[in-house]
């Protein structure tokens, strides 16, 4: 090797160490700034604006000037930054609810007169469902009206829209499903109170005057609104998995003389059965959740409804507890939605870990796995 190969080879490794000292160089920098900007944030104190504006300049020049390494550090801050706030988020949320937890226990969800099993007290009275001068907070009611409106929404949603998503996949024409399907997922986009004051406006009114209900608002009006804002979510992703079917399937089932209607039922459907429940699930999940349509509608009572199966009367459901209350919320009382939060929260997150094992196992299924 020559003398100058030599010295080429010495001054690239030069050059290599340099540039790897600026990048770490860099990168401490940025993250004694992310530093002092979350400190600075904690301290409720305006002059973290100072070390966000450093860290959005570090970024710059290193993107400049070292592209790779800061596209991999940034990607990688955004994932560990949206871990961190999803679990201080359910820290901070599950704290307060503590309190409330301490001085309810079991009648959280009791009802005003005792459960006994066996002459046996398994769940103690409470002297009213939710009063916020005795301090007594069970959520029974909301639980019930919760679970009263997903019910009618999955009814509505999972049959319309399992229908709707074969004929898309199976059986429409290409130039309706590629006019139809960005429809739907257009519709999957309007924004819940759009769906609520729609239904408060035209719906109330109709079914109050033409049924002489005896109050504006019902859990049934409710359910219907959000059957039909899930229906897209369900058509989509259910939608997908049909078409996530392999074509040799259905080739091999029409070889065999099987219709297309047969091919379908016996075939397709059984293959993406998974993919179908998960979108199910999917629009239980934010059936679950909605706020803003059962905020609008109900008529906000803390009571259970008489009889319990009048899917007519008015009651309250967990999200819409918490969206008419916090503002004139205040210790206890703050602390007492925010367990209604928690509730919510773990129903939630059991429906979603619930879609995802569904999804995984309808991949491993399609892939030849058990």
């Amino acid at each position: 090797m020559s003398d100058s190969s030599v010295f080429d080879s010495g001054h690239r490794i030069r050059r290599a160490i340099q540039s790897e000292g600026r990048v770490t160089a860099l990168f401490a920098v940025g993250g004694l700034c992310l530093v002092a900007a979350f400190a600075l944030f904690l301290l409720n104190s305006t002059a973290a604006v100072f070390p966000v504006a450093g860290f959005v300049a570090v970024s710059g020049y290193g993107w400049y000037a070292h592209q790779a390494e800061t596209a991999r550090a940034l990607t990688f801050l955004s994932t560990a930054s949206t871990i961190i706030i999803l679990g201080l988020i359910t820290v901070f949320v599950f704290l307060e609810a503590v309190p409330v937890f301490q001085l309810m226990g079991v009648r959280l969800f009791g009802y005003t007169d005792p459960i006994r099993v066996f002459g046996i007290t398994v769940l103690p009275a409470v002297e009213s469902y939710w009063s916020t001068s005795q301090h007594v907070y069970s959520l029974v009611p909301m639980i019930w009206g919760t679970f009263v409106t997903t019910a009618i929404a999955t009814l509505i949603a999972a049959p319309l829209g399992i229908a709707a998503a074969v004929f898309l996949a199976e059986i429409a024409p290409p130039t309706v499903r590629e006019t139809v399907k960005p429809g739907v997922e257009i519709l999957a986009g309007v924004p819940s109170i759009v769906y609520g004051y729609l239904g408060f406006v035209t719906l109330n009114s109709f079914l109050f005057e033409n049924l002489e209900m005896a109050n504006l608002g019902s859990l049934f009006l409710v359910g219907l609104v959000i059957g039909v804002m899930a229906l897209p979510t369900v058509v989509s992703v259910a939608d997908d998995a049909l078409t996530s079917v392999p074509a040799s399937m259905r080739d091999g089932a029409i070889a065999m003389g099987s219709t297309e209607w047969q091919t379908v039922k016996s075939i397709t459907l059984p293959a993406a059965l998974s993919g179908v429940s998960a979108a199910v699930l999917l629009g239980l999940g934010r059936a679950v959740g909605e706020t803003m349509a059962a905020t609008v509608i109900l008529g906000h009572s803390q009571q259970l409804p008489d009889p319990l199966q009048d899917v007519f009367d008015n009651t309250e459901t967990l999200t819409s507890l918490i969206a008419s209350q916090y503002g004139n919320a205040d210790g206890l009382h703050m602390n007492a939605l925010f367990t209604a939060g928690v509730v919510l929260f773990v129903t939630v997150m059991f429906l979603s870990l619930v879609a995802r094992r569904i999804e995984l196992r309808m991949q491993r299924k399609l892939g030849g796995g058990k």
